[in-house]
């Protein structure tokens, strides 16, 4: 399980903590699937959140990446369009910091 905890540089986020639980990992495919199973980004409405993952080459020598989110709502509760519009945006906030970094410091990942 991979826990995510709030530091001084994100003191402006509402999400103070989110725990994940990795479901499926092939490297092979560069594909990945985990659950968002507690913290913050969850609120009163959400039971559980599960994002799969794929990274695809493009003919520029990158990548791009294919995301499918599963919301699984508490009992009867209806997630908006708004909500799981504001979702995605912070789910890309947080692959376009961990890219800076990568690009940045890329002895990290060889």
């Amino acid at each position: 399980m991979n826990t995510l905890d709030d530091d001084d540089d994100d003191a402006g986020s509402p999400i103070s903590s989110i725990k994940n639980r990795i479901d499926e990992v092939n490297e092979e495919i560069y594909y990945y699937k985990y659950t968002v199973i507690e913290g913050d980004a969850m609120g009163e409405k959400l039971e559980f959140i599960v994002h799969e993952v794929q990274f695809e080459p493009t003919p520029e020598g990158g990548s791009k990446n294919k995301m499918t989110t599963n919301y699984h709502n508490r009992g009867d509760i209806v997630i908006t369009e708004e909500e799981i519009k504001a979702g995605k945006e912070k789910v890309l906030g947080m692959y376009k910091i961990a890219e800076a970094y990568l690009l940045q410091n890329p002895d990290a990942y060889a």
